[in-house]
């Protein structure tokens, strides 16, 4: 039983090294299998949010780690649906970053899939789609905007949230001095 134990620690380890090892290098910053949105620094979640070539490839570095699909260099390697696979679990991860962003500005209470490790978002990309999809972030009723925000359907908060986006970016650049 012991074996089995030291087994799963050592899969546990090499799961991280894959995942974190380049975030590490990238933001000078620890990382596990357990971390979570919540708990990036504010600088490493503004790297993450902002749109581009330098988020993409973080993205890539943690999703194709965690999938053990090698570095984030081979992406284009990957076959067609791979990309697709990998592409369309960076855009719920960037989702989520934003969401995070959002929330530490006091603009959202809370979004779906918050709770969840990166790691487990990743490898339970499903699930974590579909919680995504079954619930939009809830717009703060301290926000200047949630009046307006409470007389739309739920299909179009999500849109509403997702408009905010930009400016949010602009205002946790400036909440955290960048």
């Amino acid at each position: 039983m012991n074996k089995i134990v030291d087994l799963q620690a050592f899969r546990e380890k090499a799961l991280e090294q894959r995942s974190f090892t380049p975030w590490q290098k990238r933001f000078g910053e620890s990382y596990g299998t357990h971390t979570r949105l919540s708990d990036l620094s504010d600088k490493a979640l503004f790297s993450l949010a902002q749109p581009g070539e330098n988020s993409s490839t973080a993205f890539y570095e943690i999703i194709m780690g965690a999938l053990d699909l090698g570095p984030a260099a081979k992406f284009y390697y990957l076959d067609n649906d791979e990309q697709m696979r990998v592409v369309d679990m960076h855009l719920l991860l960037a989702d989520q970053v934003r969401f995070e962003m959002m929330r530490r500005l006091g603009w959202v209470q809370a979004y779906p899939g918050h709770h969840l490790c990166l790691v487990e978002a990743v490898r339970n990309f499903e699930a974590a789609k579909q919680q995504a999809r079954s619930s939009p972030p809830q717009l703060s009723e301290t926000h200047p905007e949630h009046a307006a925000y409470s007389r739309l359907t739920h299909g179009d908060r999500d849109v509403f949230i997702r408009r905010l986006l930009r400016e949010a970016i602009d205002a946790f650049k400036k909440q955290i001095g960048e």
